[in-house]
């Protein structure tokens, strides 16, 4: 997940909400500039955008990664009501932490489905690596998917590189 947002004190709100259900913040950024290279950065995510930064609506964002990152917009209704793009899931300030973290979930449902476009090659080594995570680690194909995406993230490369070094691993291993 990716936090932005101008405030820091709602960054870190969001991110101990976040946190204390179980997710894991890649990065929270403060500037556009901050924003596109956490972006670029990652394969794929969940952005959470507080409000609005200065040259980077949400709607640009959605324009450039669309295909990559799911957008929840939390802001003010009269700003949101000038969102036309259909792809922002947008909650109206003021909105509580459950309504947050069940955008969250249907946004994960979401990205989940969309994973399965990578290219080839990315996509058999993901689903390689999610096989060794699964039988040592006795984990569901979700539980891999995500423990895969959450490594890739803390090491700052994209999952198909993570998982690459996964099954590099698990080939020295056996043999």
């Amino acid at each position: 997940m990716v936090i932005a947002g101008i405030s820091e004190t709602n960054r870190d709100q969001m991110t101990r909400l976040l946190a204390s259900s179980g997710y894991s913040v890649y990065r929270c950024c403060a500037s556009a500039g901050s924003l596109r290279r956490a972006l670029a950065e990652s394969e794929d995510s969940i952005l959470i955008y507080l409000g609005m930064i200065p040259d980077c609506r949400p709607e640009e964002v959605a324009w450039d990664y669309g295909d990559r990152v799911q957008i929840l917009w939390i802001a003010k209704p009269d700003v949101l009501e000038n969102c036309e793009t259909p792809e922002i899931f947008r909650l109206a300030l003021p909105v509580s932490g459950q309504a947050v973290l069940g955008a969250l979930e249907m946004l994960n449902q979401l990205h989940r489905r969309q994973m399965p476009r990578r290219a080839g090659a990315d996509r058999e080594v993901v689903e390689q690596a999610k096989l060794i995570l699964m039988k040592q680690l006795h984990l569901t194909e979700p539980e891999a998917h995500h423990l895969l995406q959450k490594q890739a993230m803390d090491h700052s490369i994209k999952m198909a590189e993570y998982a690459a070094r996964i099954v590099a691993r698990e080939q020295q291993k056996n043999g």
